[in-house]
């Protein structure tokens, strides 16, 4: 059983959040002040949708408390929450220039936006590409698009590679994974705003246990499993 606590705001969303407010709530009183009392329909018209467009972005900045009740080991975890727009397997050209399976999780806007480490283990690997803006769901996104590479090696040997990819709104990632550190699942592995994608390459010989079209949860939905032989 998946375990849920409270949900807070990500630290991310602090400075945003705070720039929207404040720019909603001098839009208001401009409206009120120009038109309040002559057109008072225009500034409750406002007000309601300044309302509504505010609790889309707290929505986005969520950032649930999870923990994951059960066995990590040779397990691989969602990183993201959002739909599975790829499961196959294809040839990863940047770090292992091998076959390996492919896992994406396309994130919206109405998504949690917070990445997690899909497996316990070791960072290896940190490194941020510059590139394009495409729309995060198509398949050159995860080689031309702006990204952030990380590797984990698992407490088993084998390696594992994260890669977080901007979209055609998402024009920041930030990444927490420093090399060398140490990771475990529950831990944040980093943030993207505004739509995005994260691609997991997983050896050949590990279990795929999402299809295409699913819906993941973010460090609760198992992904895959991998080949202790592999």
């Amino acid at each position: 059983m998946k375990r849920l606590k409270k949900i807070r705001l990500h630290r991310e969303g602090t400075d945003t959040l705070l720039i929207v407010l404040v720019f909603l709530l001098a839009a208001n009183a401009v409206v009120y002040y120009v038109a309040g009392e002559r057109w008072p329909a225009v500034f409750y018209t406002l007000l309601l949708a300044s309302a509504v467009f505010y609790a889309i972005i707290v929505n986005f900045f969520r950032c649930p408390i999870r923990l994951f009740n059960g066995q990590t080991e040779n397990v691989v975890l969602a990183a993201a929450d959002g739909k599975v727009v790829v499961v196959e397997e294809v040839d990863e050209n940047e770090y292992f220039h091998d076959r390996r399976l492919m896992i994406s999780i396309f994130m919206s806007l109405t998504n949690v936006h917070a990445n997690w480490f899909p497996v316990d283990g070791h960072v290896k690997l940190v490194e941020h590409h510059s590139g394009n803006f495409h729309k995060a769901w198509l398949p050159k996104a995860s080689s031309e698009n702006e990204r952030s590479t990380i590797v984990i090696e698992t407490p088993a040997g084998q390696e594992i590679l994260v890669r977080q990819i901007a979209g055609a709104v998402a024009r920041r990632i930030v990444t927490y994974a420093r090399p060398d550190d140490e990771c475990y699942i529950d831990e944040h592995l980093g943030f993207i705003k505004f739509g995005s994608r994260v691609d997991v390459f997983l050896p050949l010989g590990s279990t795929p246990l999402v299809r295409v079209g699913q819906k993941a949860v973010g460090n609760q939905t198992i992904v895959a499993r991998l080949n202790p032989q592999a």
